[in-house]
């Protein structure tokens, strides 16, 4: 199988190799010394502050999200939540249940985000902004360089979900003020899913350090304190952060963040360029490295997803929901090359050609 999902995504070698090992005991100074270096590359990649943190929490994206939300924002808070999909819609949940106050800008699925979505918040009394910077699940990636200024202008606490968009597309924390970071081991990170890393600037390890949360597995002040010593308050999913800490050094070696985000542009600017004249359209109005989204002019989104996975041996990424008929993502995360794309667009050309697509 070729995967072209967005998550799991294909791993490399020597992250593979790490995954046959025997998983050593990690309360020892040599696992707290790979934690630190984790730290430290984590930090360096987000283009964090000198004094920010990284939290690792053993659990999906979802579980940082959900933390970050419990430890940081309060009844006493204002949010804006961006929701133009699944993940946008799951800030949103996670406010419901945590009783934060917050107001939705809703967008149409596959629309950017603009100015004049944002406008009528203006200084309105607002504390906090919470933004999937990359809605996966139809391909936006939003304006960093928007969002930041009107959070700079309103004050506003930023938080941003960059789990897809984390290594493919430039981030800049400390640039774009932003106070909360949250990324996933599954993603460009490209190692099994299981763990997820929050990036924190010095003002959110403040507001968690002051915060009274109703949870043991969730308080971040004690893995924040925990951390200081290279360890986690709980079991953590060890060989996954070995992993992490191969696959960190990888990327460092290879030139850096930088270099890397390269790397994921040229692999979506080639795999764009081969399918051009094909019967898709682009459904995105703003494109992250990360993905493709596409809309097929005369089939089933899902049904050329289960036909690839089946005839020929690829995985694309479906969809759910209303857009599960519509649109199919090509992921260009993980151990991928242009000879992966070659493979993929010469599949959907042999379907055009037996009129299926």
């Amino acid at each position: 199988m070729i995967n072209f999902t967005v998550g799991p995504v294909q791993s490399g070698e020597n992250v593979r190799e790490i995954g046959g090992m025997q998983i050593p005991y990690f309360r020892t100074p040599e696992f707290s010394g790979i934690m630190f270096e984790n730290e430290r590359l984590m930090k360096k990649f987000a283009k964090a502050g000198e004094n920010s943190r990284v939290v690792f929490i053993t659990g999906s994206g979802t579980a940082s999200m959900e933390a970050v939300i419990m430890n940081v924002f309060s009844r006493k808070d204002k949010v804006l939540v961006v929701n133009g999909g699944s993940f946008g819609k799951r800030f949103t949940s996670l406010c419901n249940i945590h009783d934060i106050p917050h107001t939705v800008i809703g967008l149409e699925e596959g629309k950017a985000l603009t100015e004049a979505e944002l406008i009528p918040y203006d200084q309105k009394g607002y504390t906090g902004f919470l933004v999937n910077v990359h809605e996966t699940s139809t391909g936006v990636h939003y304006d960093m360089d928007l969002i930041s200024n009107f959070c700079r202008r309103n004050g506003l606490f930023l938080v941003v979900d960059a789990i897809s968009s984390f290594l493919a597309d430039p981030f800049d924390m400390e640039a774009f003020n932003v106070s909360v970071m949250i990324t996933g081991s599954q993603k460009a990170l490209a190692c099994p899913p299981g763990v997820s890393a929050i990036v924190l600037s010095a003002d959110a390890v403040e507001r968690i350090n002051n915060q009274n949360v109703k949870s043991m597995y969730f308080d971040l002040k004690d893995a924040l304190k925990d951390g200081e010593r290279g360890q986690t308050p709980f079991t953590p999913a060890v060989g996954i952060l070995l992993q992490l800490n191969a696959r960190l050094r990888e990327i460092e070696d290879l030139g850096g963040v930088d270099s890397e985000v390269q790397r994921i542009s040229d692999l979506a600017e080639d795999f764009r360029s081969k399918i051009a004249g094909m019967p898709f359209e682009i459904f995105s109005e703003s494109m992250s490295n990360a993905v493709t989204p596409l809309h097929p002019l005369n089939a089933s989104a899902y049904d050329i997803f289960t036909m690839l996975k089946d005839e020929y041996g690829i995985w694309i990424c479906p969809n759910g929901g209303e857009l599960a008929q519509r649109v199919f993502r090509v992921g260009h995360i993980g151990a991928l090359t242009k000879k992966d794309n070659s493979i993929l667009v010469d599949a959907l050309k042999d379907l055009q050609r037996k009129g299926l697509v």
